[in-house]
């Protein structure tokens, strides 16, 4: 497909070298020749100087035959200007990213007054996804297919877990619930284990169930469960504010410091569940007077990568809380991934998944189509949710038969509101949700690619 990309900052740039990498022709539009320059060179895509919101801009970029725009630029309102922009001269399908808290109650009228095929608010989708880790502090990281019916967690095995030692295939008798083990993080390695594999202390996991089985799952190997009942939030931003309203729904109880006097103001306008506390996240005798210690869950959310991850080293230090952060560059992911830190949090990353899964599924044939998809592991790993349309040369024939690509395993599939672990005898149907991890990333377009490239051309 032609794609433009408006706004070549750190999501313009990801999202360029995924979908040049997916073998789309892409062209990158931005004011600042130095940016455009490093996307052009990262991702081998072309690039066009100027303000995108312009119509000639846009036309010297080939909107006239582009099949999708994507406006990331930092405003939420060139975003907007330039899909419609888009949409009026091209005709083309356009995404935008709209980030402001204001806007949010109109989202629906933005995507039908200005014709947008998706708006994406990278910050709410951000809190969602710490809200649920907050829900289950055990898992690193959570990710959900089928509407949340089918979940996908990843976790360390500490020492002492039961499952250390133990051979994969011995799973169902150990833990006597229906979960997978799709993928064991080992040594560097990002593996997609077989029955004989033996899982050793140290290991990070990955295994997929449904949300009752997850947590009967997590029970049954000594490892807590249950939702935490307090946080403490640094920074008063919008990845807070979201969050903090979230978890009050939720029934936990939400405390946030921010240095910002009118911020504090703000937030406690808008949530007057919540205590604001008006303070350096930095302090630590606030720290403590406010109840480090005994909070169950910390969220680092300040637009200060370094001041995040120290502050949640401090707190790791200072408490059990579950930690979670908000890592907003890309410049020491490496070291910071080496922290133990709890769980990191990138809103860049969740934002150029989320549009990635839209492109994807524009692509899809009509037997089936890409209803949900991330990037697991540092991009190393896929999981991918695909429906199932019509007949193929995939149903009704039970998996041990089909010659399936070695890089990839067939973890769940969701049928009339059950969800089922699939074994060799198990048939794929019209109708079906599918979840498939692989880790040829980017190769998974349609569900056929699942096939060997020998039995899929025939």
């Amino acid at each position: 497909m032609n794609i433009i990309i408006a706004g070549c900052g750190q999501v313009g740039q990801v999202l360029a070298e995924q979908l040049c990498q997916d073998e789309h022709d892409v062209t990158v539009i931005d004011e600042n020749s130095e940016a455009v320059q490093r996307v052009v060179y990262a991702a081998d895509a072309r690039g066009v100087i100027g303000n995108a919101a312009s119509l000639n801009i846009q036309m010297e970029a080939g909107v006239d035959s582009a099949d999708l725009l994507i406006a990331v630029t930092d405003a939420d309102e060139v975003n907007l200007l330039c899909c419609l922009i888009a949409k009026k001269s091209g005709g083309c399908q356009t995404i935008a990213r709209v980030r402001n808290p204001v806007y949010h109650q109109e989202i629906h009228h933005f995507k039908e007054d200005l014709g947008l095929s998706m708006v994406i608010n990278p910050e709410l989708t951000a809190a969602m996804e710490i809200s649920r880790l907050f829900r289950f502090p055990s898992a690193i990281d959570i990710d959900t297919f089928a509407n949340g019916r089918i979940e996908l967690l990843r976790f360390h095995l500490q020492p002492g877990n039961p499952l250390c030692a133990k051979k994969i295939k011995d799973l169902p008798e150990l833990s006597r619930c229906e979960v997978l083990i799709c993928i064991v993080e080992r040594q560097g390695q990002t593996l997609i284990p077989d029955g004989d594999m033996e899982l050793q202390e140290g290991d990070t996991i990955s295994i997929v169930a449904s949300p009752a089985n997850a947590s009967r799952f997590f029970r049954m190997i000594g490892i807590e469960t249950n939702q935490v009942k307090n946080t403490m939030l640094i920074g008063g931003g919008k990845v807070a504010f979201y969050l903090a309203r979230r978890l009050i729904e939720m029934g936990i109880q939400v405390k946030i410091v921010e240095k910002d006097r009118a911020s504090c103001e703000l937030l406690s306008d808008l949530l007057p569940k919540a205590t604001i506390i008006y303070g350096d996240g930095r302090d630590e005798s606030l720290l403590a007077e406010e109840g480090l210690a005994r909070v169950e869950g910390f969220a680092a959310l300040t637009n200060q990568d370094e001041e995040n991850v120290m502050m949640s080293l401090y707190a790791k230090h200072m408490s059990r809380a579950k930690i979670i952060t908000k890592v907003d560059q890309d410049t020491y992911h490496a070291i910071i991934g080496s922290l133990d830190i709890g769980s990191l949090i990138y809103p860049k990353h969740i934002t150029a998944e989320t549009i990635i899964q839209y492109v994807r599924a524009m692509q899809n044939s009509i037997d089936s189509n890409v209803q949900s998809l991330y990037r697991l592991v540092d991009g190393k790993a896929e999981a991918l949710e695909f429906i199932i349309h019509k007949q193929s040369e995939l149903t009704d024939v039970p998996l041990q038969e089909l010659k399936l690509r070695d890089d990839l395993l067939v973890c769940a599939i969701y049928r009339k509101r059950k969800t089922i672990i699939p074994k060799g005898q198990d048939c794929l149907r019209v109708g079906d949700s599918v979840v498939v991890i692989t880790t040829s990333t980017g190769e998974l377009k349609d569900l056929r690619d699942i096939l060997k490239k020998t039995q899929a051309a025939g």
